[in-house]
């Protein structure tokens, strides 16, 4: 008889624990499901920030090329998001589905010489930054105008050079942008 007790004691301990435990894995996976769109809402928005200070970066370097010859080579890094260089509209734009809504929506909010534009869409938001540069410069790609070239995201760095070609018979500084 006491076997037998000993016996139904231990399959209650077994089955205890695997219910102890399956409350456990429940209980994670709430927490979980909770938590993961704001941790990737966070992510979101530091890449986003990490992605301003890159076109700032590349605006600074355009902004002080100098004179004619001149050339400046920078590594960029991008995990998420397209940069595009737009030759026919004289524009760097970089875009990215993100969780993070990074300015008001539908509206275009300048962060310095920046466009920021945030646009709802179903499961996020659209978000674009650009930097327009129809002004003063003409925007080359490895050497061809009226060119876009969009720049996707990859584990390792991007080699961007930026050169000063001159100027073209609108009196614009053509800057040759080229990937190594």
């Amino acid at each position: 008889m006491k076997k037998k007790v000993m016996k139904n004691r231990f399959g209650q301990v077994w089955i205890e624990t695997v219910i102890y435990t399956l409350i456990a894995f429940v209980m994670i996976g709430l927490v979980l499901s909770f938590a993961q769109p704001k941790i990737q809402e966070l992510q979101d928005r530091a890449i986003l920030q990490q992605s301003t200070d890159m076109m700032k970066q590349i605006d600074s370097t355009i902004l002080t090329m100098g004179a004619t010859g001149n050339q400046r080579i920078f590594e960029i890094g991008m995990k998420k998001g397209n940069l595009i260089i737009d030759g026919v509209h004289e524009k760097i734009i970089f875009e990215m589905d993100s969780k993070s809504v990074y300015s008001e929506p539908g509206k275009v909010v300048e962060d310095g010489s920046i466009d920021v534009l945030t646009e709802k869409k179903s499961g996020g938001n659209f978000v674009t930054l650009t930097r327009d540069y129809s002004e003063s410069y003409n925007l080359e790609f490895n050497g061809v105008d009226n060119q876009m070239k969009t720049i996707t995201p990859a584990s390792n760095s991007y080699k961007l050079s930026i050169e000063n070609k001159g100027q073209d018979a609108n009196g614009k500084i053509i800057l040759d942008i080229t990937l190594e």
